[in-house]
């Protein structure tokens, strides 16, 4: 994806820089200050402990750049509010009962119509769970996660490379739709090392600007925002008005990925890191013979309903393959509209399985199907 981000900014070739060798968390941090974010607020928590660390010091350098570790996940939040709400490009992190405790905060941004970045490097759950990689947060993510009628943009990576596209696109994303954008990862994909082509680095001044922020209001009208609206039929209003963008994005931001689907009988359908793991094992499954394929959604939501529908007119069977008890599996399900047989295989509490299970699993069930 790299390639086709410089691409498409028609880069000239001597600007492409060489890879780096880079841990995920870290990747985080450098597409984020090169997207041109300059404000981090958060707070310490497995595994993604790498985010501010590497925020801490890589802000200190940056003119403009603030750093805060904050006294509490919920302050980190409010801070990020309010850095957005003066205009400034704004991210936090954390995983797990972290971004739980930011849920209020995350409402109020949606509410506002306010832009920010929020990183989950899942781990496992409920509650306090663990500190190994999972898929546990895929319902809190894509429904909200808080109260009131919204929806957030959820981008899921699954591989370093894809981090740093992914979270330099979200912070313009964020700013396109006056939205939060949260980038789904895991521990895994945070704490593992690849090499990275980074993007450019924008030029903050040339950055679009916002007619709406509140920077004072010397010498032109005062203006304000605000998420409380004690009239019904005003709040009415504004949710159809959130729910007017949520239809655009849906229509002009789904993102996905197919691998080997031309000829396939059965579909594997998986994302992150999972879907790093399952593409492992097709390719395995199809040098024995097996017609498999893979359909990764980048974009849990909005989520890719009309291309896995569209697979049902030359493919029946659907594999659905998380690292969690079967989240993702009802969209799945939704997206079939019952023209599917859909098998679910999953291993929540931060279980990472290898290529050659998850191969064992789909061949048991490509046979006992009688595809092959």
């Amino acid at each position: 994806m790299a390639s086709a981000l410089l691409s498409a900014q028609k880069l000239p070739l001597r600007c492409i820089v060489p890879k780096v060798l880079m841990r995920g968390n870290h990747v985080v941090g450098e597409a984020a200050v090169r997207a041109g974010c300059r404000f981090y607020f958060g707070y310490p928590i497995t595994p993604q402990n790498e985010v501010p660390e590497y925020m801490s010091e890589r802000l200190s350098k940056v003119e403009g750049g603030v750093f805060i570790q904050a006294e509490s996940e919920v302050a980190s939040i409010h801070m990020v509010i309010g850095a957005s709400m003066a205009g400034g490009r704004a991210m936090t992190s954390s995983s797990g009962p972290g971004i739980s405790l930011k849920q209020e905060g995350i409402s109020f941004l949606s509410a506002l119509e306010l832009p920010a970045v929020i990183v989950n490097m899942s781990r496992g759950g409920p509650g306090l769970g663990n500190i190994a990689p999972s898929q546990s947060d895929y319902f809190q993510a894509t429904r909200g996660g808080g109260h009131g009628d919204y929806r957030n943009i959820v981008l899921a990576p699954n591989s370093c490379q894809e981090l740093a596209d992914l979270t330099y696109e979200a912070f313009n994303l964020a700013d396109k739709y006056r939205t939060p954008v949260i980038i789904l990862g895991d521990g895994m994909l945070g704490q593992m090392m690849e090499p990275v082509e980074l993007p450019p680095e924008v030029q903050i001044k040339k950055l679009p600007h916002k007619d709406w922020t509140l920077t004072g209001a010397k010498g032109r009208p005062s203006r304000f925002l605000r998420s409380l609206i004690l009239d019904p039929f005003e709040e009415e209003e504004h949710n159809w008005k959130l729910m007017r963008k949520y239809e655009r994005i849906t229509k002009e931001e789904v993102r996905w990925e197919t691998s080997f689907a031309d000829d396939s009988k059965l579909m594997v359908v998986a994302f992150g890191i999972a879907a790093r793991i399952a593409k492992g094992a097709i390719k395995r499954l199809r040098d024995e013979g097996m017609k498999i394929g893979i359909i990764r959604p980048i974009s849990l939501w909005p989520f890719p309903y009309k291309a896995i529908k569209e697979l049902t007119k030359k493919v029946k069977h659907f594999f659905v393959f998380e690292m969690n008890m079967g989240q993702m599996l009802e969209d799945v399900k939704l997206a079939l509209e019952g023209n599917g047989e859909v098998h679910f295989y999953g291993r929540p509490g931060g279980i990472i399985l290898t290529p050659l299970e998850v191969s064992r699993v789909i061949s048991s069930y490509y046979y006992q199907k009688r595809l092959g």
